[in-house]
């Protein structure tokens, strides 16, 4: 045998000594990866919880090969059918964040209506509220008016017979003579003037005389009643005259000789009245319950 020959020969024995001890490592590795398996011992169920999409959970199935792990050489459809149940649970939650998402959102619409419905519902209480209180607020004032009104009426009718003097005019007449001078017209023109729409006021007209008796003075004070009523307007049961002729009252502020002192009267009906009328010349124009005679008229004239 040449030595060539040898060494080929040589060369072989060693591949296939190399081979047979390869396949005898693969199989005592893959004899010592799996686990004993006794009688005993039963194989355990899968446990099987439902994912966040309802389904169970996928079941990969790698089928190890030759080398002991997942085929390194694998082809494209093997790959395709181990993604493709992934993608169809990706889509799943991808549905499912939608539907999240959607309801959400309903859920997010749903509260800001019933939110706004809330502040619409208070608001209308609270103008409710307020004009109930507006309303309140103007009968409290009505009752109030009311009870004034109502005191301002009874303290008119209590004193209906309580009257007060508002003015006075002393009006002189020349000796003999009956007739109503210019100047005493003049000052019954000023009375008579604010009487226009008055109520509850009386005229006193007394007469008086330096003679005894009381014709001349009784019918001095008709002259004053006759004008009043006549070129006045002034009802005639609002006047009251007499005649004194010399019996002049001690304390009286009057003047000597011939005299009708005419004095204007109001009661508590008239003083109400003027009061409702911002307007009224009486309520305007008198300040005092008792006025001086110090009028053109009440000055001493010496003929009529």
């Amino acid at each position: 045998m040449t030595t060539s020959t040898w060494s080929t020969t040589k060369i072989l024995t060693g591949a296939a000594a190399l081979a047979f001890a390869l396949t005898i490592s693969g199989l005592s590795q893959t004899a010592s990866s799996t686990p004993p398996q006794t009688g005993a011992s039963s194989p355990a169920a899968p446990v099987n919880t439902p994912t966040a999409t309802g389904q169970q959970p996928l079941d990969m199935q790698s089928h190890e090969g030759f080398w002991g792990h997942v085929n390194p050489m694998a082809r494209k459809k093997w790959v395709n059918r181990q993604t493709e149940p992934i993608k169809g649970r990706l889509n799943e939650l991808d549905q499912l964040t939608a539907k999240n998402a959607a309801d959400i959102k309903a859920l997010d619409v749903r509260a800001t209506a019933g939110i706004q419905q809330a502040n619409d519902t208070a608001n209308a209480a609270n103008a409710t509220a307020t004009t109930a209180s507006g309303i309140a607020t103007s009968a409290q004032t009505s009752a109030t008016g009311a009870a004034t009104k109502a005191n301002n009426l009874n303290t008119t009718v209590a004193n209906l017979d309580q009257y007060k003097t508002v003015s006075e005019a002393e009006l002189r007449f020349a000796p003999g003579s009956t007739v109503v001078g210019k100047k005493s017209r003049a000052a019954l023109d000023d009375m008579a003037d604010q009487l226009n729409g008055q109520k509850g006021y009386i005229i006193q007209v007394q007469g008086y005389t330096h003679a005894r008796g009381t014709e001349m003075s009784a019918k001095m004070a008709d002259s004053v009643v006759r004008y009043l009523v006549e070129k006045k307007n002034v009802p005639i049961f609002r006047i009251y005259k007499m005649g004194y002729g010399n019996a002049r009252p001690t304390d009286a502020k009057i003047g000597k000789g011939n005299v009708v002192e005419v004095t204007l009267m109001h009661n508590s009906l008239a003083d109400m009245d003027s009061n409702g009328s911002s307007g009224s010349t009486i309520g305007a124009t008198q300040s005092s319950n008792t006025a001086s005679p110090g009028t053109a008229a009440s000055q001493p004239a010496t003929s009529n």
